[in-house]
């Protein structure tokens, strides 16, 4: 049966419409839903239909985004083809790359060594060798299973970022940190193995966020300082846990915080913080400082001189005087 638009043109497309609203779908699909060349041409024309790729379209109210482009390039690539990389990590754990919130950034697509990369507009492709088990499918997409893509990131990404991939994916519970750290020497010789066999045994599935990931690799990186605690629970005489700190020393009583700017910016997020952060050092006794993006990356930042005065001050703190002791 034949579908064309009528002279009456609605807002958007709905249900009455035989083309899928909520995938991306290719011109032979359209066909076959009674949708001819020439009505898919005058839907494109009024904005109901967007081009994806050549020969691939979708409905104007699908919003454009990471998993509706893998799906678009899924249609249209080789069978031997899968998204890896910050791709992956978005597709299994809802990561991206920096700066890759602010728009919809490229698909990584790799294919098997040998066959050559895909281009187009909406892709980075290249070869890529990938083993027995290194794939699986998400949403109709072929990508690189939660380990793989940790092993990739952890070798390909820049360090840090690297590190907020590792401890994302690690806390998506799909695998072990033992299983992380076994598999490492498979990339024996490969590009980046030397910063994964770096990064790999400091991945920590308790991180909450990628700020948190890479404040705790500036302080691990110090090694003169204690090693931190990640989300130190700080518990009530009958145990129940009423604060929880980012990073931590116990025996100092000594914390750092990450404060995002999506949490942590607004006047009442503000108060909220000093409140909180006031009760932990009168009533629990423990130093907590906050930092922010400025201060753990770009040129300027300072939190490792942030961070040894601040263990300096903890330990005076130790031996000072305290009423009622």
């Amino acid at each position: 049966m034949t579908w064309t638009l009528g002279t009456d043109i609605p807002a958007l497309l709905d249900d009455g419409c035989p083309l899928p609203l909520d995938r991306p779908f290719t011109t032979a699909e359209a066909g076959a839903e009674g949708v001819s060349r020439h009505t898919l041409a005058r839907l494109v024309e009024a904005s109901l239909v967007r081009r994806v790729l050549k020969g691939v379209y979708a409905a104007a109210q699908l919003p454009d985004s990471i998993l509706c482009r893998a799906q678009a390039l899924a249609l249209v690539t080789p069978t031997d083809a899968a998204a890896a990389d910050w791709t992956a990590c978005w597709l299994h754990a809802g990561i991206v790359a920096p700066g890759d919130h602010l728009h919809v950034p490229p698909v990584s697509i790799f294919r098997a060594a040998g066959m050559g990369r895909i281009r187009n507009q909406i892709c980075r492709s290249g070869e890529r060798a990938f083993a027995s088990g290194d794939l699986m499918s998400v949403g109709g997409v072929m990508v690189t299973t939660p380990l793989r893509t940790a092993y990739d990131l952890g070798r390909l990404a820049p360090r840090d970022w690297a590190m907020a991939g590792l401890d994302a994916l690690l806390r998506m519970g799909r695998f072990t940190h033992g299983e992380l750290l076994d598999g490492i020497e498979r990339f024996r010789g490969h590009r980046g193995v030397v910063q994964l066999r770096d990064l790999a045994p400091r991945a920590d599935a308790r991180a909450e966020s990628p700020g948190e990931s890479v404040l705790r690799l500036r302080w691990t990186d110090l090694a003169t300082l204690p090693q931190p605690e990640p989300q130190v629970g700080i518990r009530l005489p009958n145990g129940r846990e009423v604060y929880r700190i980012d990073l931590g020393v116990r025996d100092l009583r000594f914390g750092v915080e990450y404060d995002g700017q999506e949490h942590h910016t607004s006047p009442k997020d503000v108060e909220h913080d000093r409140a909180r952060r006031n009760d932990l050092a009168q009533r629990f006794d423990w130093q907590v400082i906050p930092v922010t993006k400025a201060n753990v990356f770009g040129p300027h930042r300072d939190i490792e001189r942030t961070l040894h005065e601040g263990i300096r001050e903890a330990r005076r703190r130790q031996g000072g005087f305290r009423l009622g002791a």
